[in-house]
């Protein structure tokens, strides 16, 4: 149902019954390598292009979330999923040989929460009894379109960040309360936020303000306390944009303690990996919650987290006449089934 101005609360509580997480090589030298299902040794992945390899992290996760729950492909009714590149292309073509029923969304680094939020609130509503959301990435398919491609050893300053190689997967289903599975409780919608920053290199300053709105918002429509989470996390702000939006969170009146506000770009990658801010790309917060973060839940490291992944909506296109850069963020609550608030 409706709470406040733009956020739900799903009272029949959809559950996140199984997961699939593909990285690639940087990955498997990061923190949470262990927290993948499929690791691979080369960006190519025995594919022609970049881009192909690029669905080929979604396929990938997408079968391994079905072997897990047992549950065939001609099963499913939706797939809601999406990508960075231009028209979604990776995320189609994947689309194209799962043949399930497919939404296309676009929401940049902010998808899969978008996703995660939409599957929940039609299982939430009986609109389905299956369905697939998630969100997918690959270094070099991303860089060559939004910067400049690897090859060409460009240098990049402190504030820009690494696109994580990787897709990750959830097969959302009604809840079953004899199952100890994450479970959705409510998702709070963000709105497109511009705060005239033009600079491709500074995803996180750009994305920062978008994070704090929905923060509030999602705290303003529940009429809830910080506290009522163990954990709130961005999906990927990056150190710059991490900061900023804990500032701007706490100068609203909204206080956060530091260790309960932490960022998807800060914990997939090691100190020492050259990845400047942290890491960034649609598979950022896909892989590190549908890996690391359900797997902490699982482990009781955490009942209840608020995450929130953001988007930058800008295009090369918009780059390249000057644009400013809109941005937007959406926020989904997970707790672990048999929580309750």
């Amino acid at each position: 149902m409706l709470k406040g101005h733009q956020s739900w609360v799903f009272a029949n509580r959809p559950m996140i019954m199984a997961t699939g997480v593909s990285g690639g090589p940087f990955e498997a030298n990061g923190n949470l390598a262990n927290d993948f299902d499929l690791l691979h040794e080369d960006l190519w992945m025995g594919q022609e292009t970049y881009e192909k390899a690029h669905r080929v992290l979604l396929e990938e996760s997408i079968k391994m979330a079905l072997q897990k729950a047992n549950v065939h492909k001609e099963e499913v009714q939706f797939l809601f999923a999406g990508d960075l590149i231009n028209q979604i292309t990776p995320t189609s073509f994947a689309a194209r040989s799962m043949q399930i029923p497919y939404f296309g969304l676009f929401g940049a680094c902010s998808t899969s929460m978008e996703g995660l939020a939409l599957a929940s609130f039609v299982i939430n509503n009986q609109g389905a009894k299956y369905i697939l959301t998630g969100a997918s990435s690959h270094n070099s398919a991303v860089e060559k379109q939004f910067r400049y491609p690897t090859e060409y050893g460009g240098q990049k300053p402190p504030t820009a960040q690494w696109t994580v190689t990787g897709a990750g997967v959830a097969l959302m289903a009604a809840n079953d309360s004899s199952k100890n599975q994450p479970v959705t409780i409510s998702a709070t919608i963000g709105k497109v936020i511009d705060m005239g920053l033009t600079d491709p290199f500074n995803m996180g300053g750009a994305m920062a303000p978008a994070a704090a709105d929905t923060i509030m918002a999602h705290f303003r429509d529940l009429q809830l306390d910080p506290s009522f989470y163990d954990l709130i996390i961005t999906g990927d702000l990056g150190r710059v944009g991490h900061d900023t939006a804990f500032e701007l969170i706490n100068k609203s009146g909204l206080k956060l303690e530091r260790k309960q506000f932490q960022d998807c770009g800060l914990l997939i990658y090691k100190k020492d990996q050259p990845v400047q801010s942290g890491a960034s790309g649609a598979g950022c917060s896909a892989t590190v919650l549908y890996g690391h973060l359900l797997n902490q839940m699982k482990k009781g490291v955490y009942k209840r987290i608020l995450v929130v992944a953001t988007g930058a909506l800008l295009s090369p296109l918009s780059f390249q006449q000057n644009e400013s850069i809109p941005c937007i963020a959406h926020a989904v609550a997970i707790e672990m089934n048999g929580e309750k608030g």
